[in-house]
């Protein structure tokens, strides 16, 4: 099978300061990918790196686009990147007001993601928009609601809704569940697991929640001063820790 993202050799420095070194990784249609750590281990500077929000300084992060196959998306035109953002790739904040548009209201949210591909049918647009506030729990009542008006729980479903919309095949959350109450938490998490085995997802997802990890991904990365000290199969390596670092993460959560 061919991989729907192989990343080489990524590289991202903050002048004398590491972000992130020597990370290359596949990733299959399908495929969830977390990425562990603590603050400070690189693995957001990597998420950004992969999604286009920052330039790593080396490496390649080559996607398998519908029509031309392997793209290096680093040096796509700003056009293409920008088409790729709005079609097969979505990216979830941690907080959902950078996600999201607070000053329309939640169908607009929607509509917005479908007329950037293209679409111009009014009716349809309102359909599918309610039809996304079904999948993610929001009343369609509250199309007409702007998300200032939603929990914080609510706008992250929100934010998702709008992402998944346009039916991207990448999907990048940074610490999705980040800054929510537990409970919230916990019904967002069973969301977007059965969002994602559902619509054949592929996602890169960082959070330093390791229960996060061990319900959503297939494989798990564990970043350390911007390197990738361990990665396998997510229960392999939660179960089996082989490096010390992963052993402390593992069971500083144990002693809690």
């Amino acid at each position: 099978m061919t991989p729907l993202l192989q990343v080489n050799n990524i590289e991202k420095n903050y002048g004398a300061r590491l972000g992130c070194k020597d990370v290359s990784f596949d990733l299959y249609p399908g495929e969830v990918m977390g990425i562990v750590g603590e603050s400070g281990s690189g693995k957001s500077t990597l998420l950004n790196c992969l999604a286009g929000h920052l330039e790593p300084d080396t490496g390649e992060v080559l996607f398998n686009t519908r029509i031309e196959g392997m793209r290096d998306t680093l040096k796509m035109s700003e056009p293409e990147r920008r088409m790729l953002a709005r079609t097969d790739w979505a990216f979830v904040h941690q907080n959902a007001r950078d996600g999201l548009r607070m000053g329309i209201s939640a169908g607009g949210n929607m509509g917005e993601r479908l007329m950037a591909v293209g679409d111009r049918h009014y009716g349809q647009i309102r359909t599918q928009a309610t039809e996304w506030l079904e999948k993610v729990e929001i009343s369609e009542e509250r199309i007409d609601d702007r998300p200032s008006a939603f929990s914080g729980g609510m706008q992250q479903r929100l934010q998702i809704a709008r992402n998944l919309i346009t039916g991207p095949r990448l999907v990048f959350m940074d610490e999705p569940t980040g800054g929510l109450d537990v409970s919230v938490q916990a019904r967002l998490l069973d969301l977007i697991r059965s969002l994602v085995r559902e619509l054949g997802l592929s996602a890169i997802i960082v959070t330093h929640d390791l229960a996060v990890v061990r319900l959503l991904a297939d494989r798990l990365m564990v970043m350390k001063s911007g390197h990738v000290v361990e990665s396998g199969l997510t229960d392999q390596v939660l179960d089996d820790p082989q490096d010390a670092y992963t052993q402390l993460l593992v069971s500083s959560v144990l002693q809690v």
